[in-house]
Protein backbone atom coordinates (compact mmCIF):
# COMPACT_ATOMS: atom_id res chain seq x y z
CA UNK A 1 0.00 0.00 0.00
CA UNK A 2 1.15 3.34 -1.27
CA UNK A 3 0.06 5.82 0.85
CA UNK A 4 -0.97 9.22 -1.10
CA UNK A 5 0.97 11.98 -0.36
CA UNK A 6 -0.76 14.72 1.89
CA UNK A 7 -1.12 17.83 -0.47
CA UNK A 8 -0.76 20.11 3.35
CA UNK A 9 2.74 19.61 3.77
CA UNK A 10 3.20 21.57 -0.19
CA UNK A 11 1.15 24.56 1.24
CA UNK A 12 3.25 24.35 4.78
CA UNK A 13 6.43 24.58 2.36
CA UNK A 14 5.12 27.37 0.50
CA UNK A 15 4.36 29.28 3.64
CA UNK A 16 7.73 28.56 5.15
CA UNK A 17 9.33 29.55 2.31
CA UNK A 18 7.14 33.04 1.90
CA UNK A 19 8.13 33.46 5.28
CA UNK A 20 11.64 33.37 5.27
CA UNK A 21 11.53 35.53 2.22
CA UNK A 22 9.66 38.23 3.98
CA UNK A 23 12.40 38.03 6.68
CA UNK A 24 15.33 38.09 4.23
CA UNK A 25 13.39 41.12 2.51
CA UNK A 26 12.54 42.73 6.16
CA UNK A 27 16.57 41.93 7.30
CA UNK A 28 17.59 43.61 3.78
CA UNK A 29 15.93 46.72 4.21
CA UNK A 30 17.03 46.81 8.23
CA UNK A 31 20.97 46.50 6.54
CA UNK A 32 20.14 49.43 4.21
CA UNK A 33 18.58 51.26 6.94
CA UNK A 34 21.56 51.07 9.42
CA UNK A 35 23.83 51.70 6.65
CA UNK A 36 22.18 55.05 5.80
CA UNK A 37 22.62 55.40 9.75
CA UNK A 38 26.35 54.96 9.79
CA UNK A 39 26.92 57.00 6.57
CA UNK A 40 25.01 60.01 8.24
CA UNK A 41 27.18 59.32 11.53
CA UNK A 42 30.29 59.50 9.28
CA UNK A 43 29.58 62.22 7.27
CA UNK A 44 28.39 63.99 10.91
CA UNK A 45 31.68 62.78 12.30
CA UNK A 46 34.12 64.36 9.32
CA UNK A 47 32.27 67.36 9.79
CA UNK A 48 32.68 67.89 13.37
CA UNK A 49 36.84 67.24 12.60
CA UNK A 50 36.37 69.57 10.32
CA UNK A 51 35.42 72.13 12.00
CA UNK A 52 37.23 71.55 15.00
CA UNK A 53 40.56 71.75 12.69
CA UNK A 54 39.23 75.02 11.26
CA UNK A 55 38.86 76.31 14.90
CA UNK A 56 42.04 75.22 15.95
CA UNK A 57 43.65 76.97 13.30
CA UNK A 58 41.80 80.43 14.19
CA UNK A 59 42.66 80.12 17.98
CA UNK A 60 45.89 79.55 16.76
CA UNK A 61 45.85 82.40 14.40
CA UNK A 62 44.36 84.64 17.42
CA UNK A 63 46.78 83.54 20.11
CA UNK A 64 50.17 84.33 17.63
CA UNK A 65 48.74 87.84 16.80
CA UNK A 66 47.77 88.86 20.36
CA UNK A 67 51.62 87.37 21.46
CA UNK A 68 52.73 89.31 18.83
CA UNK A 69 51.01 92.27 19.41
CA UNK A 70 52.42 92.84 22.97
CA UNK A 71 55.59 91.82 21.51
CA UNK A 72 55.64 95.07 18.84
CA UNK A 73 55.89 98.08 21.25
CA UNK A 74 59.35 96.22 21.75
CA UNK A 75 60.59 96.13 18.26
CA UNK A 76 58.99 99.46 17.96
CA UNK A 77 61.55 100.71 20.47
CA UNK A 78 64.72 99.21 19.17
CA UNK A 79 63.74 100.22 15.77
CA UNK A 80 63.28 103.95 17.18
CA UNK A 81 66.37 103.65 18.94
CA UNK A 82 68.20 102.69 16.07
CA UNK A 83 66.88 105.80 14.24
CA UNK A 84 68.39 107.72 16.48
CA UNK A 85 72.22 106.50 16.82
CA UNK A 86 74.91 109.38 16.64
CA UNK A 87 76.79 109.58 13.48
CA UNK A 88 79.87 108.03 15.00
CA UNK A 89 78.69 105.82 16.94
CA UNK A 90 76.69 103.99 13.72
CA UNK A 91 79.96 101.48 13.73
CA UNK A 92 79.97 100.79 17.09
CA UNK A 93 79.78 96.69 18.08
CA UNK A 94 76.98 97.38 20.19
CA UNK A 95 75.12 98.97 17.73
CA UNK A 96 75.52 96.44 15.30
CA UNK A 97 74.36 94.04 17.66
CA UNK A 98 71.17 96.00 18.24
CA UNK A 99 70.44 96.09 14.50
CA UNK A 100 71.20 91.73 14.53
CA UNK A 101 68.34 91.60 17.29
CA UNK A 102 66.21 93.75 15.23
CA UNK A 103 66.94 91.59 12.16
CA UNK A 104 65.85 88.51 14.49
CA UNK A 105 62.55 89.73 15.52
CA UNK A 106 61.80 90.31 11.52
CA UNK A 107 63.06 87.16 10.42
CA UNK A 108 61.07 85.22 13.46
CA UNK A 109 58.40 87.64 12.31
CA UNK A 110 58.50 86.00 8.91
CA UNK A 111 58.83 82.86 9.75
CA UNK A 112 55.44 82.56 11.57
CA UNK A 113 53.43 84.39 8.65
CA UNK A 114 53.62 88.01 10.43
CA UNK A 115 54.24 90.68 7.71
CA UNK A 116 54.71 94.07 7.72
CA UNK A 117 51.86 96.20 6.47
CA UNK A 118 53.42 98.18 2.59
CA UNK A 119 52.74 102.03 3.56
CA UNK A 120 54.82 104.97 2.20
CA UNK A 121 53.93 105.59 -1.43
CA UNK A 122 51.00 102.85 -1.16
CA UNK A 123 47.39 104.44 -1.84
CA UNK A 124 45.47 104.88 1.62
CA UNK A 125 43.46 101.69 2.45
CA UNK A 126 41.76 102.15 5.42
CA UNK A 127 41.81 98.04 6.25
CA UNK A 128 45.46 98.45 6.85
CA UNK A 129 46.24 102.33 7.49
CA UNK A 130 45.43 104.75 10.07
CA UNK A 131 45.97 108.31 9.18
CA UNK A 132 46.99 110.48 11.75
CA UNK A 133 47.23 113.42 9.27
CA UNK A 134 45.86 114.59 6.17
CA UNK A 135 47.98 116.98 4.09
CA UNK A 136 46.87 118.88 1.01
CA UNK A 137 47.62 117.76 -2.39
CA UNK A 138 47.06 117.38 -6.10
CA UNK A 139 46.29 114.32 -6.72
CA UNK A 140 42.62 112.41 -6.73
CA UNK A 141 44.10 109.80 -4.85
CA UNK A 142 45.20 109.47 -0.98
CA UNK A 143 48.74 108.33 -0.67
CA UNK A 144 50.86 107.61 2.30
CA UNK A 145 53.90 109.90 2.58
CA UNK A 146 55.17 108.49 6.00
CA UNK A 147 55.11 105.91 8.11
CA UNK A 148 55.20 106.93 11.63
CA UNK A 149 54.44 103.62 13.07
CA UNK A 150 54.78 100.13 11.61
CA UNK A 151 51.52 98.02 11.29
CA UNK A 152 51.49 94.49 10.45
CA UNK A 153 49.06 91.93 9.40
CA UNK A 154 48.97 87.28 9.31
CA UNK A 155 47.88 86.24 6.28
CA UNK A 156 44.44 89.09 5.71
CA UNK A 157 43.99 89.72 9.72
CA UNK A 158 45.47 93.31 11.07
CA UNK A 159 47.10 93.14 13.98
CA UNK A 160 48.47 96.80 14.09
CA UNK A 161 47.22 98.77 11.75
CA UNK A 162 50.09 101.46 10.54
CA UNK A 163 49.68 104.60 11.25
CA UNK A 164 50.81 107.23 8.20
CA UNK A 165 50.00 110.44 7.03
CA UNK A 166 48.59 110.74 4.07
CA UNK A 167 48.41 113.34 0.80
CA UNK A 168 45.67 113.81 -0.96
Amino acid sequence: MNPKPDPKPDAAKKVKIAGKAALAQDLQQQIGELTEALQRERADIMNIRRRHDEQMANLRTTLKAHVIKDLLPVIDNFERALKHVPADLKDNDYVKGVQGVVKQFEKTLADMGVERIATVGQPFDPLYHEAVSMEEGDGDQEIVTEELQSGYKVGEEVIRHAMVRVKG
